[in-house]
């Protein structure tokens, strides 16, 4: 196994390098740059976007660079557009702007934000505690509802209960999150109906005067109606599943023996059933973890003005702050290919029979 997790970790360099490598190049056919945002920003405050389009302000033809190559750069002196290139680092060729951003990564030097007086490291440490809060809640809640729901949605089979509990489930899966998060909002964050929740944030704004258990109160209460959008349909995925994981199991050869050796029916489901059936739920927890971190969260962050990972690399994004959007991807990759690495190991926890070693010769 040794061997394995070693493998899988060097795979990680190269996994990496394509990763930045692909989304570099993409960039590079991108229009408006962080420098076309700053002269977009200088020449009036308006968008990049809107000199593309013919847009900005009037300036005077006799004072327009000829030389520049940045759309909206009326005015500007090329002695400034030069000292910005050097600024940002665009003074240099392309292959040599990725290969030092790579060295510089590879030391866990991120740089600092173009537009903001911050470096990168510091920002995404500063965003964490809100993607982590959506992501490791939200798969908690959902491994408790779809694990119950779903052997009890097995055990009863073709009833009534496993009937109407998937119209429910199908019912919520249909829902768009971000339509039932503001539907949330509505009703029950003073929007047209009651004020129960808070309508923004991670925790109030005397957080740091409450005592210990006023302060996880407070922050449990935040998160009741951003984990609710999120949760939706979520667990419906997660109960058909286990459900037809267990299904599968139940008729095997094995359920038919230990039943007919007069075992319990919670004993045979619980002592035999439960452990060979929960294989991929449970190892698949790394995996469900990850994707809501980093996937899933974008549009409720926005919604409940909670500020995340997946606000953080939108919003740089929009403002071509490269250094912010390659950062977070940097760090997102590289917790992504971890995590794979875990969910095999979380195989092998759950059932020591598997070896992968043995299965790559």
């Amino acid at each position: 196994m040794g061997a394995y997790i070693l493998r899988r970790l060097l795979l990680i360099i190269p996994t990496l390098f394509g990763i930045m490598l692909i989304n570099f190049v993409l960039t590079q056919f991108v229009p408006g740059g962080p420098i076309e945002q700053l002269i977009a920003r200088l020449e009036g405050g308006g968008d990049v976007f809107e000199s593309f389009a013919g847009g900005g302000n009037d300036v005077d033809t006799e004072s327009l660079d000829s030389d520049s190559s940045y759309a909206g750069a009326r005015g500007l002196p090329k002695e400034f557009i030069e000292e910005l290139e050097r600024e940002f680092g665009f003074d240099k060729p392309a292959y040599q702007r990725f290969f030092e951003m790579m060295w510089d990564y590879l030391r866990f030097d991120f740089g600092e934000s173009y537009f903001r007086s911050i470096s990168v490291i510091d920002l995404v440490i500063e965003k964490l505690p809100v993607s982590i809060s959506l992501g490791l809640w939200s798969t908690l809640l959902a491994y408790l509802i779809s694990i119950p729901l779903g052997i009890r949605k097995a055990v009863k089979d073709g009833s009534n209960f496993d009937t109407w509990t998937s119209g429910v489930l199908i019912a919520a899966y249909a829902i768009p999150g971000f339509l039932f998060a503001i539907l949330l909002l509505v009703l029950f964050a003073g929007g047209s109906y009651w004020q129960i929740f808070p309508l923004r944030g991670l925790t109030s704004e005397n957080w740091e005067e409450m005592s210990l258990i006023g302060k996880v109160a407070d922050y449990f209460w935040h998160l009741v109606l951003p984990l609710s959008a999120l949760m939706i349909s979520a667990f419906t995925s997660m109960t058909l599943l286990t459900k037809n994981s267990f299904l599968d199991e139940i008729r095997k050869q094995y359920v038919v023996t230990a039943r007919s050796k007069g075992l319990s029916e919670s004993r045979v489901l619980y002592g035999h059933v439960f452990r060979n059936a929960m294989l991929i739920i449970i190892a698949g927890f790394p995996a469900a973890f990850i994707s809501i971190f980093f996937g899933s969260s974008l549009i409720i962050e926005t919604i409940f003005s909670l500020d995340g990972l997946g606000r953080l690399g939108f919003e740089a994004a929009v403002a071509r702050d490269y250094r912010v959007v390659f950062g977070v991807l940097y760090v997102s990759a590289l917790i992504g290919l971890l995590v794979n690495i875990l969910s095999d190991l979380m195989y092998v926890f759950v059932d020591p029979r598997i070896d992968f070693e043995k299965r790559e010769t």
